[in-house]
């Protein structure tokens, strides 16, 4: 039997639930799980729902749309396999890290392509039987580039695209052209600690707690809304070249989880924040 992730988003009202329930039990259809979540700050209602059934898409739209408040969003897809891209520079830990829950079956994911703006890479994705393409940045603007990585993206249609430590800042016009589908990670020692080699720089002030944050990317630089975060302690003992390790490590976890997390529509975005159901 099919199932659909159903996620709503509303203004709080009384019955809301009742009404969502009655629709579905008209259009023969069973709720296997549910969450939901009320802002008590905006009084947003959210609800996230895997129904099972035969669903006819536009009808149940339709029905459900008349009985939420005006201006609802309402968003149904198939429980099935996103198509992915990613998009990534030099670094291979969260990359490979990536391909290797791929191949291992743990993503519920169609991993389309892996875009580079250098050649390092090519040798490791395509050990994973995965299309490498690499678009150089050299003597091109950066509109340029962008647009030919835009029109290989465009290809695959991707529903999710992975920054994979892709290490170029995007331009408004990319990321409005892809808002909501872009996923970055990056270490928390930003802005502290901005620069080549923010490691060293957190080895030399002492630091005692390494983070890694998954965010959406928005033209506020490293400041989309959250997905996913996580940390490591460390102490006095530890080289830069151990908190780098222990940096890659916890980006690698947080990156996977936030992955898993939209590849599964738990992800809500409210206004700078998300509510994960």
């Amino acid at each position: 039997m099919e199932e659909y992730i159903l996620k709503i988003s509303t203004e709080d009202a009384k019955g809301l639930i009742y009404n969502i329930s009655k629709v579905l039990f008209a259009n023969n259809l069973n709720i296997e799980q549910n969450a939901e979540y009320v802002d008590p700050d905006t009084k947003e209602f959210f609800m996230r729902s895997i129904i099972s059934g035969k669903v006819m898409q536009n009808i149940l739209l339709k029905e459900l749309k008349e009985v939420l408040p005006e201006g609802s969003s309402i968003t149904l897809n198939k429980k099935i396999k996103k198509d992915v891209v990613l998009l990534a520079t030099k670094e291979s830990h969260v990359l490979g890290d990536l391909l290797i829950r791929y191949t291992s079956n743990e993503l519920n994911a169609n991993i389309k392509a892996v875009i580079a703006n250098h050649e390092d890479l090519r040798s490791l994705v395509e050990k994973f039987d995965i299309p490498f393409y690499c678009i150089s940045a050299e003597n091109l603007s950066k509109e340029q580039h962008e647009d030919l990585v835009s029109k290989k993206i465009d290809e695959f249609n991707p529903e999710l695209i992975v920054l994979a430590k892709y290490m170029r800042i995007l331009t408004p016009n990319f990321v409005d052209k892809y808002k909501g589908k872009v996923l970055n990670i990056h270490h928390s020692f930003l802005p502290a600690f901005i620069g080549a080699n923010p490691y060293k720089q957190a080895h030399e002030r002492g630091v005692k707690i390494i983070g890694a944050t998954a965010h959406y990317v928005t033209n506020d630089l490293d400041e989309g809304p959250i997905i996913f975060q996580d940390v490591v302690r460390v102490d006095h003992s530890y080289s830069w070249e151990d908190m780098r390790n222990a940096g890659r490590n916890v980006e690698k976890v947080v990156l996977s989880n936030a992955f898993e997390l939209l590849l599964n529509d738990r992800v809500f975005i409210h206004r700078n924040k998300t509510v994960i159901l």
